[in-house]
């Protein structure tokens, strides 16, 4: 029943458990499931590894230093021994200072609980609750009862952090990838919050086709994964069927599981491959996991396939954004930009625009700019971009009215405030947006002929400077400053029955300012001299 379900569920959503047993501590421990070397406290390494090492990085693992009392792992090699050892001792350490805790018994000290962020609704409510000189932060209960600091391991399955391999009933989500060689290896496990998409190859037989475990449905949906009272279910969220000319064909119902199997000398629903859909709590529990599969035909005469496999996560309750680059830009993916929120006391967010894109004006086949209002394409990172359009002004037309049109027409409905300095840059990171600076210059057309001034914006440019961040080996665009610069121009009252047209430009230029300048060959200054004749004498 939905009550039943719902009261197992609550528990859950608690903080998470606070790891405070030193012996399960470990700061060196830096490669998921990996020995890191001379980490002494690596679960991960085996007694062949510890053998290896040379000395113990972190000698000793102490808990929180402010404590009266507390324990401390020691780590060490015995080098004697042969091979050598690992020695791991657990001592009591006694505080000498006489302002020690003596029992941490506030609970919700030990995790760290994300803030609410305030926003025009919760503002007054946030501002009666700590806008005072003090504030009560107590729990609601006292608990001295020490034994219970270290909860059971049950919760600790709940929820997971970055890169840490999803757990199943038997082992771990399979993303299969290829290790050595090109040929898939299914001990590669699945991190959380990792995106990967790998491609490998399979070895195949079609008369057993349906006793390959990696060809069927099951293999990758039959575990579930393990999320703290309760376990979550991998439901197929699509079926595409491929036929051996590589038609595709997406199925109406995609909840009937379709074994491989032969059929005419032809293995059948095998899968090709498989997209995992995860989506997670802000607290990092998984609420609901989907695979997408591709399911082909094979034939006798082939030998092996090829077989791809995707990974996605998506916070509950939010949108996905695409990305343009992860960490850096990629030339080619448009430019990420946003605005600020309106009514937040101080820059907590960037929301995006109805594209989360920097965009210009599209050039029409019309170049009218009165027609092309609305017409806009991304601005694409490293592609330096021009367009614009044709205005016919008339004796009849408006100055205000024609400059705010010539204005939405240039920088759209909605141009942005921010641009995302990275490619994958999260609205919540503040100092990942870099502000649009905007300028505005005017120059004046002279003429006789007429009366009355008019001032219309007549060009937009946007200069994106970046510059490569990080290793040398693997730089990644990052971009530093926006320019935008609007260029107005001031008209005269045209005579009655007289036309003028004026073009109307936009566009973007991007700087890379972390390249060297070339050095000018030409500006080098030279010598037009005859040196004498045994100038060099005795050398020839």
């Amino acid at each position: 029943p939905a009550d039943i379900r719902d009261a197992a569920q609550a528990p859950v959503r608690s903080a998470p458990a606070p790891v405070t047993d030193v012996a399960r501590l470990c700061v060196c421990d830096l490669l998921v499931a990996q020995c890191d070397v001379n980490c002494c406290c690596d679960p991960d390494c085996s007694a062949e590894d510890f053998s290896l090492f040379t000395t113990c990085s972190v000698p000793v693992v102490r808990g929180d230093s402010q404590l009266c009392s507390q324990k401390a792992a020691v780590y060490s090699l015995d080098v004697e021994a042969n091979p050598p050892e690992r020695i791991f001792q657990l001592i009591d350490q006694v505080n000498p200072s006489i302002f020690c805790i003596h029992a941490t018994n506030y609970k919700e000290a030990l995790y760290l609980k994300s803030p609410e962020i305030p926003t025009p609704e919760n503002f007054d409510q946030l501002l009666d609750q700590f806008g005072g000189a003090a504030f009560s932060a107590e729990p609601e209960s006292w608990n001295l009862d020490t034994d219970d600091q270290n909860p059971p391991d049950a919760n600790e399955t709940s929820r997971y952090e970055f890169g840490v391999p999803v757990q199943t009933e038997d082992a771990f989500l399979r993303l299969p990838s290829p290790v050595v060689s090109s040929w898939c290896s299914d001990a590669n496990p699945a991190g959380f919050l990792v995106n990967q998409a790998t491609k490998c190859i399979r070895s195949v037989s079609v008369e057993k086709c349906d006793s390959i475990q990696a060809l069927s449905m099951l293999f990758y949906i039959n575990s579930s994964i393990l999320a703290a009272v309760f376990q979550v279910d991998i439901t197929v969220q699509s079926i595409i069927v491929q036929s051996l000319d590589g038609m595709r064909t997406l199925l109406s119902s995609g909840d009937v599981l379709r074994l491989p199997m032969v059929l005419d000398e032809v293995c059948i629903n095998a899968v090709l491959g498989v997209n995992y859909h995860i989506t997670h709590t802000d607290t990092g529990e998984i609420i609901e996991a989907a695979a997408a599969f591709v399911l082909g035909a094979i034939s006798k005469e082939t030998l092996s396939i090829e077989q791809s496999f995707e990974i996605s996560f998506t916070q509950e309750n939010t949108q996905p954004v695409p990305l343009s680059g992860n960490p850096g830009y990629v030339v080619g993916l448009p430019v990420r930009a946003g605005f600020q929120p309106q009514g937040y006391p101080f820059p907590a967010a960037f929301l995006s625009n109805k594209h989360s894109q920097l965009t210009i004006l599209h050039s029409t086949s019309t170049q009218d700019c009165l027609a092309a209002q609305g017409a806009r394409a991304p601005v694409l990172f490293g592609y330096n971009m021009i367009s614009g359009c044709k205005l016919r002004i008339t004796a009849a037309m408006k100055c205000q009215p024609l400059a705010q049109t010539l204005l939405d027409v240039l920088k759209g409905q909605s141009f942005p405030e921010y641009v995302a300095s990275f490619g994958n840059s999260q609205a919540q990171d503040v100092l990942d947006w870099v502000p649009i600076t905007q300028l505005h210059i005017s120059e004046q057309l002279v003429s006789h002929t007429l009366q009355s001034s008019c001032q219309i914006p007549v060009s937009l440019g946007i200069e994106v400077k970046w510059t490569k961040y990080g290793s040398l080996v693997n730089p990644q665009a990052r971009i530093v400053n926006v320019t935008a610069t609007i260029t107005s121009t001031t008209l005269k009252q045209l005579p009655s029955g007289r036309e003028r047209i004026i073009p109307i430009t936009s566009s973007v230029v991007f700087t890379d300012i972390s390249s060297p300048a070339e050095p000018s060959y030409k500006a080098w200054p030279t010598i037009d001299i005859k040196l004498p004749f045994d100038f060099f004498y005795p050398f020839v």
